[in-house]
Formats: C-alpha cells, sequence, structure tokens
C-alpha cells in the first residue's frame, strides 16, 4: 500500500453521477495511489439524479435515490466538501480555488460539473414561483408549491417535462405542458408514438397546448400566469422550465480549457491539459454532448482507467436508448428514427391495444426503432442496433419481438428466456442478461434489491426494473437449484467445454475417438468445430503421450503458413523478440528472389512477412530459411506468436532495463507451445510503453525497481486494455510468473477463447491467487509447461523441408489427360 505521503493527490470538482462512478471505478482498480477530494456545491451524498422524477411523484424518498451516503466517502478516505463551489482552477499552481479563497492542491483534476436547466430568456423569467428541474432544491420547492398552490404550466414537451408535470399531477395540481413543437419528445419519437403518448397522457388528466410559443410569464410579485405568441395568456401559480439542459463548462472556460458546445475532451476523457480530466454532461467528445446516465457511466470507465495508469482504454461514443419513467406507460426509443430514401421501415399497430411499433432498417441493419405500449422487446432491439446485425434472414417476424423469432429455443416462450446472455437488460449501467443470471445463481439472490446491490442493474433510472424482475423470476423459476443451462461445446454434444477437459483427464481418455465414444457424442465424427478443440485439449493434457492429430486441424495449421484470399501462403520466420541480423535478411531477399514472391512486409508483431508462396514452394521456401539459422514464427498457430519489444537500456536513453534480451529470452522459452487461442507477448523498456505492452495477451513494463506484468489485453476486433497482475523484481521471476499464467492458461482455457476473455470468466482475483499469492502452484504450473516443451519446441519446417513429413499436403494435383 502506498504511504499517505507518496499518495497523489485528485480533486473531483462535482458530486454527481458521473464524477463519483469515476471515483467508484477507480477505487476498485487503483484504490491507494490517490488522496481524493471531492467538491459539491449542493449539501448532500451522491444521489440518483434520474430518480428525482419518482421523488417529485411521491413514489420514492431523498433517502431512497441516494447512491453514496456522507458515511461512504468516509469509509473510502474520500474528503467531501459539501456545499462548497470552486470559483477558479490554477493550472499553473496545479491548484484549484474555492469561493472563501481555500486554495487545494491537486496532481490530477477531474471536471464534473454536469450541466444547467436552460432558462428561456423570457419577461418575467425571475419572478418566483419560476424554477428548473434539475436537483433535490427544485423537487422541494416544486413539493411545496403542490401544497400551497393549484395550477401549474411546464414548459417543454420533452422527456424530463413530461416528468415533472406527471409527478406534478400526483400532487394534485392542475399542470398544462406548453410545447413548442406538434410531437412531445420528438428527439425521441415519430409523430404516431407521439400521438399516442399524448392521448395516454391526456386521459389522466394532463393538459396540452401545442404547439404554442411562449412570449412572456405574466405577474408582479409572483408569477401569475403565461402568455403566448398568439395572444392568449393561461393563468399558473407555478411555471417550470424544462426546455433542455446546457452544459456547464464556464469554470474550465475560465481556466483556458479549450470548449466548444463543452469542455473538449479526447478517447481517454482527457482535456487539452493532460492532468486534467472532464466526464459527464459538461463535455463535448467527437462533437457530441450526452444528457442520458449511460455514456456517462461509460466515460467514467475509461477516465478511471487512465487515472488508475492502466492507460489503455478509450471511449468511442455512445448509442443511446429512452424510456419514459412514468408509472403505467411504456414507451422505449433509440437510435435513429428520422426517414430517408436509404431507409425502410417495419410498422405494426393495434389501435385497440395502444401498440405502436416502428422499425427502422437502413442497410438490412435495425438504425432506429420506436416501441409504445409493448416495449418487452426493447432491449433484443437495442442489442442488436448497437451490434450491427444483418437482420434480413429474420425481417419478415422482425417486428414481432424476440420470442416469435424461437430465439429463445422455444416459439413464443417468455421474451426474457428468449434473450441471449449478452443483452443489455440495464443500459445506464452496461447490465447484461447473462450477468444477472450469474449473480442470482452464484450468490444465491432472491431479491430485486439483492440484485440491485450486486450488479447495479436497476439501480439508476430503474426503467429497466420490469425487466430484471423477470430475469429474476426466470431465472428463479420454481425450484432455485436447478443450475442455469451451460453452452454445449458444439451441437454434436449437450457437454461443456469444462465439461470435456475434465473427464479428459479424470477417465484418462488419449484419442479422440475415446472421448467421444466415452461422452456419447450425437455424431459419429465429430465436426470442423469439436475436433480442433479436442486436438487441442488432448494435446495440452497429455504432452509426449498424445499424438497431434494435422487432420483436426485448420488449414494454417495444417500447413504452417497463412493462406491468403488467392490461394497462395505467407511465411513468417522467427525473429527472436523482433532481433533480426544482415545474414537473416540477405537470405530473406534471396528466398522472396529465388522464388518470385511478390511482398515483402514488415508485421506489426516486429516480424517480416513473405506473401504469395505457391503452396507447393512451401517446403523449398522453409529448407532455405531453414539453412539461413530461421524457424517458423508461427503466424498461423493457436499458440504464442510474437514478443515484441523495445530497445530499452541497451540503446535507449529512457529504457531501465534490458527488455530486448528479456524479451527473446521470454520468446526462446515459450516458443511452440500450443495455447487455446493465438498469445502475444510484449516488452515494454520503460513506461513509455513503446512495445504497446498494454494491449497484448501479455506484457511487460520494465520499471527502475523491476517488471510489472499485465495480462488480458487485445488489439484486434475487440480492443482491451491489459489488467496489472503483479510486479517482480527479476526476469527469473518475470519468466516464472508469465510461464505460469499461461499453463494455467492453456490447462483452463476454452479453445478459440482469447486470454482476456478467459480472465473474464475466470475472474482477476482468482487468476492472481493461483499464479501470484500461491507460489507452490506457480512453480507446478511453470513445471508442466517446461515438461510439455520437451515434446513442443521442434520446428515444422524443418521436418517438412528436411524430412518430407506430410509431403502428400504440397504435392499438386495430378493433371489428367482427358483421352
Amino acid at each position: 500500500m502506498l504511504d499517505k505521503v507518496t499518495r497523489q493527490k485528485l480533486v473531483v470538482i462535482g458530486n454527481g453521477m458521473a464524477g463519483i462512478r469515476t471515483v467508484e471505478a477507480l477505487l476498485e482498480r487503483a484504490p491507494d495511489l490517490y488522496d481524493i477530494t471531492v467538491f459539491g456545491s449542493e449539501p448532500y451524498g451522491n444521489y440518483n439524479r434520474i430518480l428525482l422524477s419518482p421523488v417529485l411523484a411521491g413514489e420514492k424518498t431523498v433517502d431512497d435515490i441516494m447512491l453514496n451516503t456522507v458515511d461512504w466517502y468516509e469509509d473510502n478516505n474520500i474528503t467531501l466538501r459539501k456545499g462548497e463551489t470552486v470559483s477558479m482552477i490554477d493550472r499553473r499552481t496545479c491548484e484549484v480555488v474555492t469561493d472563501a479563497g481555500d486554495r487545494v492542491p491537486y496532481d490530477r483534476l477531474l471536471i464534473a460539473t454536469g450541466s444547467n436547466p436552460i432558462m428561456l430568456p423570457l419577461p418575467g423569467k425571475d419572478l418566483p414561483g419560476v424554477i428548473g428541474f434539475r436537483d433535490i432544491y427544485d423537487v422541494d420547492r416544486m413539493i411545496k408549491a403542490s401544497t400551497d398552490y393549484r395550477s401549474a404550466v411546464v414548459i417543454g414537451g420533452g422527456l424530463l417535462g413530461l416528468e415533472a408535470a406527471n409527478g406534478l399531477m400526483k400532487r394534485g395540481m392542475n399542470v398544462t405542458v406548453v410545447h413548442l413543437l406538434d410531437t412531445l419528445m420528438e428527439r425521441q419519437l415519430d409523430p404516431v408514438a407521439g400521438g399516442l403518448l399524448r392521448k395516454s397522457l391526456e386521459e389522466r388528466g394532463m393538459v396540452f397546448k401545442m404547439p404554442a410559443q411562449t412570449q412572456a410569464i405574466l405577474g408582479a410579485d409572483r408569477v401569475t400566469g403565461v402568455r403566448f405568441g398568439d395572444g392568449t395568456e393561461l393563468p399558473a401559480d407555478l411555471v417550470v422550465m424544462a426546455v433542455g439542459i446546457r452544459p456547464n463548462f464556464e469554470l474550465a472556460k475560465k481556466a483556458g480549457l479549450y470548449c466548444e458546445r463543452g469542455i473538449v475532451v479526447s478517447d481517454t476523457m482527457q482535456t487539452y491539459d493532460g492532468r486534467i480530466y472532464a466526464v459527464g454532461e459538461c463535455v463535448q467528445h467527437r462533437r457530441q454532448t450526452y444528457g442520458l446516465v449511460a455514456p456517462l457511466f461509460d466515460q467514467a470507465k475509461v477516465c478511471a482507467n487512465h487515472l488508475a495508469m492502466k492507460g489503455f482504454a478509450t471511449y468511442d461514443g455512445s448509442v443511446t436508448s429512452t424510456k419514459l419513467k412514468v408509472t403505467g406507460i411504456d414507451l422505449f426509443s433509440a437510435g435513429d428514427f428520422a426517414p430517408g430514401p436509404d431507409k425502410e421501415e417495419i410498422v405494426l399497430q393495434d389501435a385497440n391495444r395502444g401498440v405502436y411499433k416502428r422499425i427502422i432498417l437502413k442497410d438490412k441493419k435495425i438504425v432506429g426503432a420506436v416501441l409504445y405500449g409493448d416495449t418487452i422487446d426493447g432491449p433484443w432491439y437495442f442489442q442488436h442496433l448497437r451490434d450491427g446485425t444483418d437482420v434480413s434472414h429474420m425481417r419478415e417476424r422482425l417486428v414481432f419481438g424476440a420470442a416469435n423469432l424461437g430465439e429463445g429455443g422455444v416459439s413464443g416462450q417468455n421474451s426474457v428466456a428468449a434473450m441471449s446472455d449478452e443483452t443489455e437488460i440495464c443500459g445506464c449501467n452496461g447490465v447484461c442478461k447473462g450477468a444477472i443470471v450469474k449473480a442470482i445463481s452464484e450468490k444465491k439472490l432472491f431479491t430485486l434489491d439483492d440484485v440491485r446491490a450486486h450488479t447495479k442493474a436497476s439501480s439508476s433510472c430503474g426503467s429497466c426494473t420490469g425487466l430484471v424482475e423477470q430475469v429474476l423470476a426466470f431465472t428463479l423459476g420454481g425450484d432455485y437449484s436447478a443450475a442455469p443451462k451451460v453452452k454445449p461445446l458444439c451441437k454434436c454434444t449437450d457437454h461443456s467445454h469444462d465439461d470435456v477437459r475434465r473427464v479428459i483427464v479424470e477417465q484418462q481418455l488419449k484419442t479422440i475417438p475415446a472421448v467421444m465414444r466415452f461422452m456419447e457424442w450425437k455424431t459419429p465424427n465429430g465436426c470442423h468445430s469439436c475436433r480442433p478443440a479436442l486436438n487441442y485439449y488432448l494435446l495440452a493434457t497429455w504432452p509426449g503421450e498424445y499424438r497431434d492429430d494435422q487432420q483436426s486441424r485448420f488449414i494454417n495449421e495444417r500447413v504452417h503458413a497463412n493462406i491468403q484470399k488467392d490461394g497462395t501462403y505467407s511465411v513468417v520466420p522467427r525473429m527472436w523478440g523482433g532481433v533480426t541480423t544482415p545474414s537473416e535478411l540477405r537470405a530473406i531477399a534471396d528466398v522472396a528472389e529465388k522464388f518470385n514472391i511478390p511482398t515483402v512486409k514488415v508485421t506489426g508483431g516486429q516480424r517480416i512477412d513473405l506473401l504469395g508462396v505457391k503452396k507447393e514452394d512451401l517446403p523449398a521456401v522453409w529448407a532455405d530459411l531453414n539453412d539461413a539459422g530461421m524457424v517458423s514464427g508461427h503466424a498461423y498457430a493457436k499458440g504464442l506468436r510474437t514478443v515484441k519489444t523495445c530497445v530499452g537500456s541497451e540503446w535507449c536513453r529512457f529504457g531501465t532495463q534490458d527488455s530486448t534480451g528479456l524479451g527473446v529470452k521470454l520468446e526462446k522459452f515459450m516458443w511452440g507451445s500450443w495455447t487455446p487461442a493465438k498469445v502475444k507477448l510484449g516488452v515494454s523498456g520503460c513506461p513509455r510503453n513503446c512495445a504497446e505492452a498494454t494491449c497484448k495477451d501479455v506484457g511487460v513494463v520494465c520499471v527502475d525497481s523491476g517488471y510489472e506484468i499485465h495480462f488480458a489485453g487485445a488489439a484486434g476486433l475487440h480492443i482491451k486494455g491489459t489488467e496489472f497482475l503483479t510486479k517482480v523484481e527479476t526476469e527469473d521471476e518475470t519468466l516464472e510468473v508469465i510461464v505460469a499464467l499461461t499453463q494455467l492458461y492453456r490447462e483452463e482455457g476454452w479453445y478459440l477463447e482469447r486470454m482476456y476473455k478467459w480472465c473474464d470468466r475466470v475472474g482477476l482475483e482468482q487468476i492472481r491467487k493461483r499464479v501470484v499469492d500461491d507460489i507452490a502452484n506457480r512453480k507446478a504450473l511453470f513445471s508442466r509447461f517446461a515438461h510439455s516443451q520437451q515434446f513442443a519446441q521442434t520446428d515444422p519446417w524443418a521436418e517438412r523441408a528436411s524430412r518430407g513429413v506430410d509431403r502428400n499436403e504440397f504435392a499438386p494435383l495430378a493433371e489428367l489427360e482427358l483421352a
């Protein structure tokens, strides 16, 4: 644990949901890195601003919506300066200055000042009784007004305005909603859905004046009415302006930070001053500002990652969905539903039931959805929208939802059962169905409050509460002891990957047919999914005993080269740690000329790729490279691919350790090993991270006092930074930890499961416990890996070039002459 004296100082301006969610995520990642001070202008802890509408409606109390009480700050050693306002940021001295003149220093500053309600510049806007709807103070004033007065006008027919109007109506006031346009919630709804919503609210007693232009607010000592552009007037004892919000960035602008419509931030949530971060409604990212909670929480995760000095996550923007928090009205909207010549619409309308669905497609994908009256499939449509799914194969029945497509396995079953585990249930907190089901099952949860406490699902806006309750009911069923169904390895068996691996060991099964017979495979010879998986599991379990089945490998692994789109192959010789010599380069050049290889390219993993090699030439190409002392780079393998290095302390003036030498040592020890999926390593000689170690499967960052080991990163289709595993002092310890980690992955990973997915499934703490904390287990894992390497480190190129192994694989088909 860092000493208090050596901790950095983090100051957070803003005690709202985005800022404190960032702090929560930071405490999970680096609990001892900072002394944290939070400034909040309100006299409370952190509360759920989204649930102000239910408080106004009398459905919740202020205590109900508190997310972090004052005790939470004390428990986490956070200094909360509530009721205090920061008036200036002194970037020169790295201090913030309060209204009282106090100067508080920072090493890192997080601005989370949120937004302010837009108050229309109308005559009379400053009269008592004219308020916005933004915080607890506004709610208290509205509640007090509802006890003393009878008539209210809400200006704004958007999400916030309708929720304010509903709350005041429930408090007994006569409410008129004034809206500039002729469609309610026009940013989220099309005219048809807007009309259905208006009808439902009118049946409840809400009155609308729309389209209408507000001209002035009337009154002398207090508001008495509203005048409109057409000359008409409406009496009012209370006027609530809910016409929108404006990012609150004046403090940042005064400090000289670059601002446009908000504080401009990068994908890492940093401002133009690298020491200052910003999240929430006050920021502008890629020209977008956001007012919904889900994007703000996405930003918080990324910001926390960088404050924790992980330095890898990026925020790429958000796709948002909306639900109205008015009890009894089901409304869902997501994406882009504006008409266009390149779009097509699928519409279902049942006037008697008050159901309306409109799905908008573009290029065979869902780009927008509006649901009214029946919103159960909202998360399902939203998932397809976010994933960019090609829905052309289900187009005819798409509008009827997941259950009617048989997505859950039985057509017509409960929609929640039909949802995949990846379907997002709680958009605010990014919680998927699978995470909720897992928490219910593993932690024996029985109530909605339990689920909220463990997953955060339904703990923000609450609009997903019904869905969470359905997941709870679906998972528990009539018999809690029934475990959720495990995904089988493939269609040939009902057994999972874990079952197969366990049985292979327990029953001493050492051939693919033996596994299939014992586990009663449904197909006699398996398929393209299970045969390679079984081949790997047997190879990893019985090194030296099991004979690798080449016919159960994909083409690249069978011929030890990567097939290209024209049927030729690419050859990548291994260069230890990315280091080469003039003689190796000459040999590569000679091979390229001799075999007319059209393209020679440097790869991202510091190797040289020869592209366009004919299949029948592969053995001869390998023979020439072998003669120059080069072996297969295994660029085709579910195994160790490359170890990328920087030049480290040998040449670089910033290098702290010999990263090149360590990379070479790691690669020479680990090459040839087979793993569930490809594995890439990186070794950087200092925290500047030139070898990009923090986006690799395993990465080492050298520091003055030793070696930081990271793992579970990815930089392909999925972008993910690494998790910090441990720090060690010597190269030998580094080798031991990385080898043990890789062996644990080899023994427990599912075939084709990348290391970062394995980490997500198993859990970082479990892996750390078994590789870092349990030294005896670590040494045992290392020993098992070293044993298997006796049988793995045979160059497949040399075998095929000099001994003619599998020569039939490379012989061209005979040309037959027709008689």
